[in-house]
C-alpha cells in the first residue's frame, strides 16, 4: 500500500482521515501544518500528499508551491471547507497550481478513498 503524508491543523481531521487510511493499509504520516509537512518529507518522500488549504503559519497553496518546486511529480490531494468565513473556495485555483485532485470538505470515508484511489492509479 502506499505512504500518505497528512497536512492540517484540525487534529480531528488528522485524525479521522489518518485512521480510513491506516484501516485501508497505508501507512500515514501527519503533520499541522505546511512547514512541518514540508520538513516531514525530508526524512522520508510519501507517494502522496493531501493536504489543506486554509491552515496557519503556511498554508496549503504555499505549501503546493513548495511541494512542485521541489518535488514535481509528488501526488497531491488538496482538501477544503472554505474559509472561516465561509467566502472562500480556493480547490479550483490548487488545481491550477498542480494539486492533481481536490475534495472539498466535509467529506465521507467513501468520498476520501475514492480520491486516493484514483490520484495513486495515475502515473507519477
Amino acid at each position: 500500500m502506499a505512504h500518505i503524508l497528512v497536512i492540517d491543523d484540525d487534529p480531528d481531521i488528522r485524525d479521522t482521515v489518518r485512521r480510513t487510511l491506516e484501516s485501508r493499509g497505508h501507512t500515514v504520516e501527519v503533520a499541522d501544518d505546511g512547514s512541518r509537512g514540508i520538513d516531514a518529507l525530508a526524512a522520508r518522500a510519501p507517494d502522496l500528499v493531501i493536504t489543506d488549504v486554509f491552515m496557519p503559519r503556511q498554508d496549503g497553496v504555499e505549501t503546493l508551491l513548495e511541494l512542485r518546486k521541489a518535488f514535481p511529480r509528488l501526488r497531491v490531494i488538496a482538501m477544503s471547507g472554505g474559509s472561516s468565513s465561509g467566502l472562500i473556495n480556493l480547490l479550483e485555483e490548487m488545481e491550477m497550481l498542480g494539486a492533481n485532485q481536490t475534495i472539498p470538505k466535509p467529506f465521507t470515508p467513501k468520498e476520501l478513498m475514492k480520491a486516493v484511489n484514483e490520484v495513486l492509479a495515475r502515473p507519477r
